[in-house]
């Protein structure tokens, strides 16, 4: 039979053969304490454990806030301590530890804490490539690294034998070890211990698996040629991938609707889940594929398979969660948006390569499941960089990740490395310091502040306007040389993010060669808001200051206007006005 190779998405730079990583890095703030909590994420009532990594002075004070308002405020002795959960669910704090003297405070550590029983409502994804010979040491401390940032969600990328039958082995007897799609080894013991970690921090853990991968023994194992997609009429050339070494076999592409074929997969994915305790399946694809036809000549409409083929896993395993890929939006409205998945999970690529692209793939997903069902996008940083080894760009991830979570989503690209590829195990590019520092601020905002940045409202155009001439001020989307201003209209609330692209290299949110510049920090800026509301506290927080602990700011009243002064702006600051 004639093959045929489409256009390859796969890269094997920087893959080890043994499946290993260098060391992982700690990610550690960059304030006078480091905190830490005992999970990801918690239950209402759940028992929270903090620690700090040095003891405070005595006078040092433990706050918790929720949003603005201070739930409870006690002393801290010691290096670690306990707080029972509120009841509220689906619910993001901020926890400060802090000294005030001379009427000023000392912010000394910052660290947030999510109470969702369920991780669909706030989702923050993470991965792990790597399954080989690894230590338990090295295995607990990439977990314990994903905690600090609040990951609640693993995807474990091509830990399987084959995309066809992903249990190496059988339920009764599984195989200790195998080799991957790479030729990489990978160990039982390593995905268990992995597993086992990740259930004991609270995160989901998620076996990754195309949804429509055969591999080139699929028909020895009962995979039917009439289950292939083809690209003639004639089911002479089937659809797929030729691979070359180390990848030890092509992937050749079944038909997502067919049912005989979900059925095979639906089964040989229940031997997996009888033998490994994954939480679910996450489902992947590799986008449009163009015209596509099926065994007896018929067009394929693809995209309407993903959600049969959903539908019809969800019915095969009902206890399980689902994820699935929709690469650059393939499939995704009216399939698999209205499927049984936890959240929307999107694989960005060009054309979609501005900032306003990002936002409005988020704001689609939001309209497409009918604000039902959060973004994830993944979003790979300084893609032409990673070609060789080096170090992520800073500004670069910053800027892109204060664009996707000030809109509301969340951005896959934390795990056993920091991701730069499509292929996972590429961990070309290291993290400098300042970068470990500034993630772990950006996720504690992204979690402590989740109740405004992901949980409902209507954007907008605020009536903000900046009065002393330091910067220019635009409603969004970005332009040169001025700060981006992005409204949302939460009803008692409103929020105003402002995002400083005064300095700007360029508008491409992949920083594809590490170009993107360190934006100008400005100090006191003089703003001026009109609304119809009466303002009764305004406030600011940023992941740039004191760990994203909130900042109250004074302002004097004029009619329907309030002035006031925002202390300062580097990368990201977050307005908010409560009526």
């Amino acid at each position: 039979m004639i093959n045929i190779i489409l256009a390859g998405v796969f890269s094997l730079t920087a893959c080890k053969k043994d499946g290993s990583h260098s060391t992982p890095p700690v990610y550690a703030g960059d304030t006078t304490v480091a905190l830490t909590t005992d999970k990801a994420v918690y239950k209402p009532g759940d028992a929270v454990l903090f620690t700090m990594d040095k003891a405070l002075p005595a006078t040092a004070r433990v706050r918790y806030r929720q949003l603005s308002r201070v739930i409870a405020e006690t002393g801290v002795t010691g290096k670690s301590w306990q707080w029972t959960a509120p009841s509220a669910d689906f619910t993001g704090y901020m926890v400060d530890v802090y000294n005030a003297a001379g009427g000023t405070e000392k912010i000394y550590g910052s660290i947030a804490v999510d109470i969702s029983s369920d991780w669909g409502r706030f989702p923050r994804y993470g991965h792990l490539s790597a399954f080989g010979a690894l230590t338990g040491t090295y295995m607990d401390s990439v977990v314990s690294n994903l905690t600090r940032l609040h990951i609640n969600g693993l995807q474990f990328y091509d830990w399987s034998y084959e995309h066809h039958q992903p249990l190496a082995g059988t339920v009764s007897s599984p195989a200790a070890s195998w080799k991957d799609i790479a030729s990489r080894d990978c160990y039982r013991t390593t995905v268990d211990h992995y597993i086992s970690a990740a259930h004991a921090r609270g995160m989901m853990a998620m076996s990754y698996n195309l949804c429509y991968g055969a591999l080139n023994d699929a028909a020895a194992d009962g995979v039917s040629d009439q289950w292939y997609m083809y690209t003639d009429q004639q089911h002479q050339v089937w659809a797929g991938y030729r691979l070359s070494a180390p990848f030890k076999s092509n992937i050749w592409l079944t038909n997502p609707g067919n049912p005989a074929w979900q059925q095979y997969i639906a089964g040989r994915t229940k031997d997996m889940y009888d033998v490994y305790a994954f939480d679910g399946y996450h489902v992947d694809q590799v986008g449009d594929l163009g015209t596509m036809y099926d065994y007896n000549g018929n067009v394929i409409d693809v995209a309407t398979g993903f959600g049969s083929f959903l539908a019809a896993m969800k019915s095969y395993a009902p206890s399980k969660r689902l994820v699935m890929n929709a690469v650059n939006q393939f499939g995704q409205q009216g399939n698999i948006a209205k499927a049984p998945v936890d959240f929307l999970y999107t694989e960005v690529w060009a054309p979609n390569e501005g900032f306003s692209d990002l936002a409005r793939i988020i704001t689609d997903d939001y309209s497409w499941s009918g604000n039902t069902k959060k973004p994830v996008l993944t979003a790979y940083m300084n893609w032409n960089l990673a070609n060789n080894p080096g170090y992520f760009n800073t500004p670069g991830v910053l800027l892109a990740d204060a664009v996707i979570f000030a809109f509301g989503g969340a951005h896959l690209e934390m795990g056993d490395h920091m991701l730069c590829k499509e292929y996972f195990p590429n961990d070309n590019l290291k993290m400098k310091p300042d970068l470990q520092q500034a993630i772990v601020r950006y996720y504690d905002f992204l979690t402590g502040y989740e109740n405004l940045l992901r949980d409902g409202g209507a954007f907008n155009n605020p009536g903000l306007v900046s009065v002393d001439g330091k910067i220019s001020l635009n409603n969004w989307p970005p332009q040169n040389g001025s700060i981006s201003m992005i409204g949302k209209d939460m009803g008692s609330r409103q929020v105003i993010h402002l995002i400083n692209f005064s300095s700007a290299a360029s508008f491409d949110w992949r920083d594809t060669n590490g170009s993107q510049t360190v934006p100008a920090t400005y100090s006191n800026l003089s703003f001026i808001l009109t609304t119809t509301k009466p303002v009764s506290k305004l406030w600011m927080a940023s992941p740039d200051v004191d760990g994203g602990v909130l900042k109250e700011i004074s302002f004097t009243r004029n009619g329907n206007a309030i002035s006031f002064i925002l202390p300062s702006l580097t990368y990201w600051d977050m307005i908010v006005a409560e009526y």
